[in-house]
């Protein structure tokens, strides 16, 4: 005899801050979302050691904390949390029709309603002393964590748009920034360029990459190689921080859900309402624009809400026990 499938109202694929705050409003509209937590429970917070620029922490707190508090609020609502990745989806066309997820490539779930809240992964360099020290000066997000290095010597690698902005965003509170570029261009618009270029306290060194970040437990330095010539040079530092892109964690849904280029599945207006009906994207799957906690959780709100009204509006199809 085959397993009974289990049939839900909600379910929420991810468990960062936009997948939390989306179960704790879900929960409140008896929706009884069920969250599955992916490879990583918590999101990309659970590595970052401070977080000062979230409201309602006016002494900071640490990433792993507030993320569990997080999903203490949402079960408090009653929330089931569970420790399992997506792996697959069959996403229904037609208003008011079942989505099945498989999890862990041998369970499966359906659901009325979807929210897709899987983040995104930052790309890093994926050498042993930068991995080594991520949390101890090595950052993916300067906007989150640059604060911490107010009047100190960074650095930060990239060419493109974001790296631009961050890199003029850590000259404004850092005394000097020192910029990688790969390439003996940058890839940023011409408008970013010249902002970078405007700023005294910005070096920008073309054919450049990181041979090594120096430091045992926090950083200490930079030893940098010019790709043109193999000549190394050091440097002290206390940050570097990488911006070369991130990864949105939508791989499971391409062919059925709409996605630009990169993969962040696109939402309808200033709804989370994807291409398809009863599923909803919030959080870094859908934003390469912010990627901070706090919109993720505002998205993760607006998520829900839709996610409520979508139901309200259909016939469905068979009451949940």
């Amino acid at each position: 005899m085959s397993e009974k499938i289990e049939r839900i109202k909600t379910l929420i694929i991810g468990s960062g801050p936009a997948g939390y705050t989306a179960a704790i409003y879900a929960a409140r509209a008896d929706l009884k979302p069920i969250v599955y937590t992916g490879m990583e429970p918590g999101g990309q917070l659970t590595t970052t050691t401070e977080v000062d620029n979230f409201p309602g922490y006016p002494d900071g707190i640490d990433g792993p904390t507030m993320m569990v508090q997080l999903q203490q609020q949402a079960e408090r609502f009653g929330t089931e949390v569970r420790i399992g990745m997506v792996t697959a989806v069959e996403l229904s066309k037609e208003v008011g029709g079942i989505h099945r997820a498989t999890i862990d490539d041998n369970k499966t779930v359906e659901a009325e309603t979807v929210i897709i809240s899987t983040g995104a992964t930052a790309k890093y360099l994926n050498i042993p002393s930068e991995q080594k020290l991520r949390g101890g000066g090595v950052s993916a997000c300067a906007v989150c964590d640059g604060f911490f290095y107010k009047g100190q010597d960074v650095a930060i690698v990239g060419a493109g748009d974001t790296a631009a902005e961050e890199a003029s965003y850590l000259a404004n509170i850092c005394n000097k920034v020192t910029m990688l570029v790969r390439k003996d261009y940058m890839r940023a618009s011409k408008a970013m360029q010249h902002r970078v270029n405007n700023m005294k306290n910005i070096e920008v060194l073309y054919n450049t990459e990181v041979d090594e970040v120096l430091g045992d437990q926090v950083v200490e330095g930079l030893r940098m190689k010019n790709n043109q010539t193999g000549a190394t040079k050091d440097i002290e530092i206390t940050g570097l921080f990488i911006a070369i892109g991130h990864k949105p964690n939508t791989d499971i849904f391409k062919g059925q859900l709409d996605m630009d280029e990169t993969g962040y599945l696109i939402t309808k207006g200033k709804t989370t309402k994807t291409n398809l009906p009863g599923v909803f994207a919030c959080g870094d799957s859908q934003d390469k624009e912010y990627r901070q906690a706090v919109t993720a959780a505002g998205t993760g709100c607006m998520a829900a809400l839709d996610a409520e009204r979508y139901l309200a509006t259909i016939e469905t199809p068979e009451e949940v026990a």
